[in-house]
């Protein structure tokens, strides 16, 4: 019997979302050492799909654990298919500021920047 590989996920965080990560990580009290930020794709928004970040206190049995500069990303099976190669960075503008995803996967998208199709 062979075991099933779990398919590769590349995500990048850029350096002022790290930051931003950082910032809400530290401003969450008595948070465990295991506690990481969660990237997931969700349905909804205008074009059909929405990104979602959550501050959770542990991994679940078949994420993709991800560790940058002193920071954890859990991305589960779902969500990963959506977000390889995804760009996350934190920008502010006269709009104000925000993360925002740059993402290759999505087909379509709208003027919120929250929201994809693919």
């Amino acid at each position: 019997m062979s075991a099933v590989a779990t398919p590769e996920l590349e995500l990048a965080v850029t350096p002022p979302a790290i930051e931003e990560i950082k910032k809400f990580m530290e401003g969450e009290d008595d948070l465990p050492d295991s506690a990481g930020l969660r990237v997931r794709v969700v349905p909804g928004g205008c074009s059909g799909f929405q990104y979602s970040l959550n501050i959770e206190e542990e991994s679940r049995q078949g994420d993709h654990v991800i560790e940058r500069d002193n920071i954890r990303l859990f991305v589960d099976m779902f969500s990963a298919q959506y977000l390889n190669g995804i760009t996350i960075d934190y920008v502010t503008n006269m709009m104000g500021s925000g993360f925002t995803f740059e993402n290759p996967n999505a087909t379509g998208g709208c003027g919120c920047g929250s929201s994809f199709s693919a």
